[in-house]
């Protein structure tokens, strides 16, 4: 079987690297020349719009697939009718639109923070109704890692706010007082089976991800809210495949903030933490294969190297440490790898990081992974 990939980044890499021992081969598709995926797998390069090079590259496909939700839906669409597209492309456009995202969580009963749309200035002025400050205006399209968004304190800044954003159509939410940032891997199957991951704790330094707690220590209501959430959602948008829920944990329960409709950065602790990695059930989710496991081994906690890779020498001296390098050219904000450190417990986790913090130093940001260890449940 070949599994298409759209999107050649390391999501896709390591797609690549689960499917072989499947005897799934992975063909991925990207405009970069330097895609890090070619590395493992073979690269075709292209527009993520220009539909007849599309169409040539699902023809060497028997299924197609994302690592990158900003693709494009309608190109996706239009591949459906000659290949199995999953996730489908409805999927895709409504997790690709803030709005309608948040139009589905409210749909579905899930909890959100408080927001309205902004889409023009008349509104950036007027609409903004009794939310309460400080907000975060976010576009509604084309936001991660921290880009596309900004802190608004006032009712009075949001026209500056919106001018900043480029007066694209945005949505502004109340930024709320949460305790924790927690999210959920979950993957669906062909039939309907759906599984969860256990919710993980994450810690993000200037917007992006520096690190994931696996498992988060949360109470079994948490972990029931969150897989409640993710199974409503796969079931109205008719999902195929491995998925991420972001919330916010305000006391005893959650509020959700977006979904990723791919495989996802706070589940990479899956390689070696999990029975089955994110991405080997993508891979068996999109082929129709039996999914996998979900069930954690120990603990593990998920270290991103931003900007530029830390010695290898020095990491690897910690007992545990799994060390992933992309192979992708240094640059500022940039995930470059990862590494995860696994564990039996917590309490060896804990002299782990405690060690890794030694031999890597203060800016490699294993600090706020001890931090998140010893809050309480």
């Amino acid at each position: 079987m070949r599994v298409g990939v759209i999107g050649g980044g390391q999501l896709a890499r390591m797609l690549a690297l689960s499917a072989a021992p499947l005897g799934v081969r992975v063909l991925a598709y990207d405009p970069a020349l330097d895609a890090c995926t070619e590395a493992v797998a073979p690269v075709e390069h292209g527009d993520f719009d220009d539909l007849p090079a599309l169409h040539a590259f699902a023809e060497q496909c028997d299924f197609i697939t994302f690592d990158f939700e900003n693709v494009s839906a309608p190109a996706l669409t239009e591949l459906s009718a000659t290949k199995p597209v999953r996730p489908n492309a409805r999927a895709l456009a409504t997790t690709q639109d803030r709005a309608l995202e948040k139009a589905l969580f409210l749909e579905l009963g899930i909890a959100v923070a408080e927001f309205v749309e902004v889409g023009d200035l008349a509104d950036s002025r007027f609409r903004t109704g009794t939310l309460a400050y400080p907000a975060i205006l976010k576009t509604r399209r084309l936001g991660y890692d921290g880009k596309g968004q900004t802190r608004v304190d006032t009712a009075d800044a949001v026209h500056a706010a919106f001018s900043e954003l480029g007066e694209v159509p945005c949505v502004l939410e109340t930024r709320v007082q949460f305790s924790r940032e927690l999210s959920l891997i979950a993957v669906r199957g062909t039939d309907g089976e759906l599984l969860c991951y256990p919710l993980v704790e994450n810690v993000h330094v200037d917007g992006i991800l520096s690190t994931s707690l696996a498992p988060a220590r949360v109470t079994p209501e948490l972990e029931q809210q969150a897989c409640e959430c993710a199974t409503r959602l796969a079931d109205a948008l008719d999902y195929t495949g491995v998925f991420a829920v972001e919330f916010f944990q305000l006391d005893g329960h959650l509020l959700a903030n977006e979904v990723a409709p791919r495989v996802h950065n706070s589940g990479h602790w899956t390689i070696e933490g999990a029975e089955t990695s994110q991405f080997e059930n993508h891979i068996r989710a999109v082929t129709g294969l039996p999914l996998g496991s979900t069930a954690p081994r120990g603990v593990s906690c998920m270290l991103n190297w931003i900007g530029k890779m830390p010695d290898v020498k020095a990491a690897l001296r910690v007992p545990g440490l799994h060390w992933h390098d992309y192979g992708k050219e240094p640059r500022l904000r940039r995930k470059v790898g990862h590494a995860t450190i696994t564990a039996k417990d917590f309490d060896e986790l804990a002299q782990r990081l405690e060690l890794a913090g030694q031999v890597l130093g203060r800016e490699w940001q294993v600090a706020p992974a001890l931090a998140a260890m010893r809050k309480p449940v």
